[in-house]
């Protein structure tokens, strides 16, 4: 399927997961390649547009980013409507932000439907990691998580 040159397509992705996992540096390390080393809760939910150049053409992703609405629980639903695709990021030197992963799958898959999600585990190179690989089992018990992505955001790293 050829990509309209004239239309750049735009895609919802929702990125949720607990406060302070790295959702807003992770965007911002995409954007601008820069680090916000100090966490700040945020209220408003911020749009980063994202623009991704494939061998189809463009696609911009505008990615939703709590922005740390979620510590203080109050991200609505209204957040999700529209989503297309989703990043559920949690810490793996924190067990509680993995055991959330299954209320923020089961959000996305209550308004969004089935809607492609990539789980992303963050800080993979902190040595008091609480959530060893071999742990991490989520997304191969949950067929719409289609990958889990282990991420260094600091380096720049990715794995898959």
């Amino acid at each position: 399927m050829a990509i309209n040159k004239n239309h750049v397509p735009k895609v919802k992705l929702i990125l949720i997961g607990d406060g302070g996992v790295g959702k807003t540096t992770f965007v911002k390390r995409h954007i601008t390649d820069e680090l916000e080393m100090k966490y700040v809760s945020r209220l408003p939910i911020s749009v980063h547009p994202l623009n991704f150049y494939t061998n189809l053409g463009e696609i911009i992703f505008n990615v939703w980013d709590t922005a740390g609405q979620e510590k203080f629980g109050c991200v609505h639903d209204s957040y999700y409507i529209g989503g297309q695709c989703a990043i559920i990021m949690f810490d793996v030197t924190s067990r509680m932000t993995y055991r959330n992963v299954s209320q923020w799958h089961k959000n996305i898959i209550r308004i969004c439907g089935n809607i492609p999600i990539v789980l992303c585990g963050n800080k993979i190179d902190v040595k008091d990691r609480k959530l060893k690989a071999k742990s991490i089992t989520y997304h191969r018990k949950n067929i719409m998580i289609l990958v889990l992505y282990q991420i260094i955001i600091l380096k720049n790293h990715f794995f898959g």
